[in-house]
């Protein structure tokens, strides 16, 4: 965990530039929101949706992300009505919170957006019961939202939008379907049901602290899409949770709340949580679990007990998660990641086909949009099999083939994205035998996407010609994922 924290590459400085950002970000929205005379409170409702706001906005294009922004309040404001209203209305109350769960993961259907505003909108009514929020501070808090919100915009979008010098990052589309075969409405199911679980059992164990409990039953489904995936999401949500609260003894808890190491352990926390949450759902939980022991310090209520209470109600809300993903309208690993590496098949194929068209002198091939979608699609692939692959699986052959499956794709990409820059050099020059090897590629991408059981062909050793040199190694690449990809009866075998 340690080497996948501080080893893992960054392209660019891309996380660092998202982490440093968010510290600037956010510590002006609580700047802007002191110096409006706003309480404790507003600052950290100013403070989370600014936070939201630089998180959670993942739109390809910078105009996109500038509109989700913009929506955020009108998702969050209302929401936060409702939770101060409902404060003394108990029942009420828990049916709208598991009723903006199941909602909030809905949303995923229409994309980033759709997600993000999800999150924002159970993020809303959560802070409210962070806060016990009631109907006299509305006022306060909107301000602090639209402040944040705004400020937060300033700096993302004027200050210090490194995103406009970037090609539109490609989104994958989420696998498709209707009603209940879609995976989202499954999901919206799955958390509102587990959310459910998590309120009673939470509620039973503490009725003024519950709310952490639907917290972790509804972080464990961001961003999952199978049992599996959620499974290991819920273990390393408590994992990081155990050590977010052992450092919490030896750091939060002494500090008494005092304002200034405070602060600028809240900054650290922040940037902890941008900077590591691309590459480790565990120590981005260590660092969440920190700033709330923070915030708690400077609200006055912290103490060794708050601790032993968080790390039970996050194990009640894993606990909620894992029962709902298994018994109520569970989606397989195996069918989600049949469906993304098929995904990755084809696109490697159009890569092929979109260098080769470079190759043979077309102006309008560009294979680079390409290889950039194929890079996203062998992150969800690698999301989907981590199941497989996690240490704790207790069946390694299983194990072995996923993390082969993941080599071999891997070398796939590796060999495609050669390719790619072959093409891109305008002294190279198409060789007539480029066709029949892109006509191979496609025949064994069909074979494999399709199951079928012919044998498929490998290339004798690769010639010194740049291209068709990439051509053949991803023609091996290819004929290689044939056997751990199928069965013995011959039929697809991806994520079993």
């Amino acid at each position: 965990m340690l080497k996948r924290m501080f080893v893992a590459p960054d392209p660019g400085r891309a996380r660092l530039r998202f982490a440093v950002r968010a510290v600037l970000g956010i510590g002006l929205a609580v700047v802007v929101c002191g110096l409006a005379g706003h309480s404790l409170a507003g600052a950290v409702t100013g403070g989370l949706a600014a936070l939201l706001a630089l998180f959670t906005v993942t739109d390809p294009t910078v105009r996109g992300q500038a509109v989700t922004t913009a929506l955020l309040p009108a998702v969050g404001m209302p929401v936060l009505a409702a939770a101060a209203e409902l404060h003394d209305h108990p029942v009420a109350r828990d049916l709208t919170f598991l009723a903006v769960v199941g909602a909030g993961v809905y949303a995923r259907r229409w994309g980033p957006r759709g997600h993000s505003l999800g999150v924002f909108a159970f993020m809303t009514f959560f802070v409210a019961q962070f806060l016990h929020a009631t109907p006299g501070q509305l006022p306060e808090l909107y301000a602090a939202v639209l402040l944040s919100v705004l400020t937060a915009a300033v700096v993302r979008f004027g200050l210090w939008c490194y995103e406009r010098r970037l090609p539109p990052a490609p989104v994958p589309a989420p696998p498709a379907g209707t009603g209940l075969a879609r995976v989202t409405t499954r999901q919206a199911v799955q958390a509102t049901a587990g959310a459910g679980f998590a309120l009673v059992v939470g509620q039973l164990v503490s009725g003024q602290r519950w709310y952490w409990a639907v917290g972790a039953t509804w972080w464990i489904f961001v961003n999952t899409a199978s049992r599996g995936e959620t499974l290991v999401r819920g273990f390393r949500r408590v994992l990081g949770t155990v050590i977010g609260i052992c450092l919490g003894f030896l750091v939060a808890i002494p500090l008494h709340g005092a304002p200034v190491p405070t602060a600028a352990l809240v900054a650290a926390c922040v940037f902890g949580i941008f900077y590591t949450a691309a590459v480790s759902y565990t120590w981005m939980m260590l660092w969440v679990t920190l700033l709330a022991e923070l915030l708690y310090g400077l609200l006055g209520v912290l103490s060794p007990g708050l601790l032993a209470l968080r790390l039970a109600e996050t194990g009640i809300g894993a606990l909620g998660a894992a029962l709902a993903v298994l018994f109520v309208l569970p989606v397989t690993t195996h069918a989600t990641t049949d469906a993304w590496i098929q995904r990755v098949l084809r696109c490697v194929h159009a890569c092929t086909a979109e260098a080769a068209a470079r190759l043979a002198g077309s102006a309008t091939a560009d294979p680079a949009p390409r290889v950039a979608e194929l890079e996203q699609l062998l992150g969800r692939v690698r999301l989907s099999v981590a199941p497989l692959v996690h240490p704790l699986n207790p069946m390694p052959a299983r194990k072995a083939r996923a993390r082969r499956v993941l080599a071999l794709l891997d070398d796939c990409a590796r060999e495609v994205r050669g390719l790619v820059a072959v093409a891109a050099d305008p002294e190279a020059s198409h060789d007539a035998r480029l066709a029949a090897a892109c006509w191979r590629v496609e025949a064994a991408v069909e074979a494999l996407t399709a199951g079928r059981a012919e044998p498929l062909h490998r290339p004798a050793e690769a010639p010194a010609e740049p291209a068709l040199a990439h051509l053949h190694g991803l023609e091996r690449a290819l004929a290689e994922l044939a056997e751990p990809l199928r069965k013995p009866s011959g039929s697809r075998l991806v994520g079993a």
